[in-house]
């Protein structure tokens, strides 16, 4: 077996209550992916993230955990998860699944037991708990609102997300042991890889003085004191000699938003592996910084000994389809609050720009991450009336910042019934609605058109597994607005970034992200497109 499949993977990120609703209970289920495995191979991708299946209140959309080793059960069983492991092992797809680290849910059995322990307990060790009249400090949460919650005692827990999400006490050798007991729980069940959430901030320390909410702001760099501790990196390399147990040896990449330079610590191949770079997720359409993006990140992967992860779409941003329809610059937590009115998406450029950008990433050495729906070009469904909002951020924010809703709507597999094929006829309603529009975005749709976007990308990834070779990357010399570079084997991208047509590369036309089936009797690069040519 390949140990090293990871690196130049390409992972469809699924979050499984949008994905596929096999029971019509308006909630998609391992079961629904299951039975859509083939539109997975289809794709052509070769593993699947799974975001977080586990038994939650959804305080957080599953990132508040009750139990680490177990399933949701509107999600499915654990049989039902045996049996999607072995499905997609049939089809040759490898299965990664997300494991969230830093906090459990406050249903959690041993949270439940330090607030009935009391003060001074045992079972409270595991958490962080701060007794006093006024919090430890005035830190802002991510979600918005402080980050200590009083409970009936008067004691204060930390929570660096949503109150429902304690934070765990990582010096405690009790939470060490559980978390390398749930990796060998899914790894024995044929897991071939971790996604670790929010990998920089497990551990922490409330000894010394700590700084004010205004002393973070006004840090140059915006350091929490609990962000990226170099003690972290002891528990991924404990961790790593439990995947190391496993033969091959068992895959992670770390979600670790930290400092550039730090990546390489994460990505090592005595830590987790590798680590996400979310940079070219963050940049503009723009050729100037899609290209300093690619050359750090292969850089600090290089200085790891690992490979860059790309990603341009994910659960926790607006998608990429809409970024590029907007102009740069633009507040997308103002535009949602627009309902996506002003400024104007323009919808047509959007999906150009989101295409060449896809044709760029897939071109590259490493491991892309696409995120479910951006095969099908979905934009951001930014209209979602508050009622139906799940997001944390809509609560925590008094109704000022819509969150993340609009990126995980269920997706439409076909373009009639009540669910657009989400769920079964006669089911329940999609547990997020679906706009009308869906409808000429669905699988069956695209299914149907050689140009659409579905079957772009089955093209690309096809071509990508033909033509990979090595991992090596050289840049051309291109016009202003141009990015070119060459691969081992003899292929070439060109991405365009302007609106005018530019010059193709000598070779054969292989790919074309701008409609263009295969390219045959192309002569210029268009404006805002992508093309692969090889000699």
């Amino acid at each position: 077996m390949n140990a090293d499949w990871w690196r130049q993977a390409v992972v469809l990120q699924v979050y499984p209550r949008s994905f596929a609703d096999a029971n019509g209970d308006g909630t998609g289920d391992l079961e629904g992916l299951t039975d859509r495995v083939p539109h997975l191979v289809a794709l052509g991708v070769d593993a699947v993230w799974l975001s977080p299946f586990y038994p939650s209140a959804l305080a957080d959309g599953g990132y508040d955990v009750d139990d680490h080793r177990d399933v949701d059960p509107r999600i499915g069983t654990l049989e039902q998860f045996d049996t999607l492991v072995a499905t997609l092992h049939a089809a040759g797809l490898k299965l990664i699944v997300d494991i969230v680290p830093n906090h459990s849910s406050d249903r959690h059995p041993w949270f439940r037991a330090a607030l009935a322990a009391g003060p001074g307990s045992p079972e409270r060790e595991r958490y962080v708990f701060r007794a006093g009249d006024t919090p430890p400090t005035d830190w802002v949460a991510s979600f918005g609102g402080p980050t200590w919650e009083r409970v009936a005692d008067g004691e204060w827990y930390l929570h660096m997300f949503a109150p429902e999400q304690p934070d765990w006490n990582w010096d405690h050798p009790d939470v060490r042991a559980d978390h390398e007991r749930t990796l060998r729980f899914w790894a024995d069940r044929g897991v071939d890889g971790f996604r670790i959430d929010v990998a920089h901030y497990l551990t922490k320390d409330l000894s010394g003085p700590l700084p004010s909410q205004a002393e973070l702001a006004d840090c140059p760099e915006g350091l929490h004191p609990f962000d990226d501790r170099d003690d972290v990196h002891e528990i991924y390399r404990s961790w790593r000699k439990v995947f190391d147990e496993y033969d091959p040896p068992k895959a992670a990449v770390a979600e670790a938003v930290v400092r550039t330079h730090r990546r390489p610590a994460y990505a090592s191949a005595a830590g987790l592996g590798q680590a996400f770079n979310f940079d070219l997720l963050e940049a503009d359409f723009d050729a100037r910084q899609f290209r300093r993006v690619v050359e750090r990140n292969l850089d600090l992967a290089a200085r790891a000994g690992s490979t860059s992860t790309w990603v341009l779409s994910s659960h926790d941003v607006v998608r990429h389809a809409s970024r590029y329809g907007l102009p740069d610059g633009t507040s997308y937590v103002e535009w949602l609050r627009t309902d996506g009115t002003e400024p104007q998406l323009d919808l047509a450029q959007g999906l150009r720009r989101a295409r060449a950008a896809t044709g760029f990433l897939l071109a590259l050495p490493g491991s892309a991450y696409l995120y479910q729906g951006e095969e099908l070009g979905l934009p951001e469904v930014a209209d979602l009336p508050g009622v139906v909002l799940q997001d944390p951020t809509w609560i925590r924010s008094l109704g000022t910042a819509k969150g993340r809703d609009g990126c995980r709507v269920p997706l439409p597999w076909t373009a009639g019934g009540d669910t657009f094929g989400f769920g079964p006829p006669g089911g329940l309603p999609a547990h997020l609605p679906q706009p009308s529009w869906f409808a000429r975005y669905a699988v069956e749709v695209q299914d149907a058109d050689p140009t659409s976007t579905l079957n772009f990308y089955r093209r690309a990834l096809a071509r990508r597994r033909e033509l990979q070779s090595g991992e090596g990357l050289e840049f051309l010399d291109t016009p202003e607005g141009v990015v070119a570079f060459r691969r081992p084997g003899g292929w070439v991208c060109v991405t365009n970034f302007t609106t005018s047509p530019v010059p193709l590369p000598p070779g054969e036309v292989v790919l074309c992200s701008d409609g263009d089936p295969g390219g045959p009797g192309l002569r210029e690069v268009p404006g805002e497109s992508t093309v692969w040519s090889r000699t």
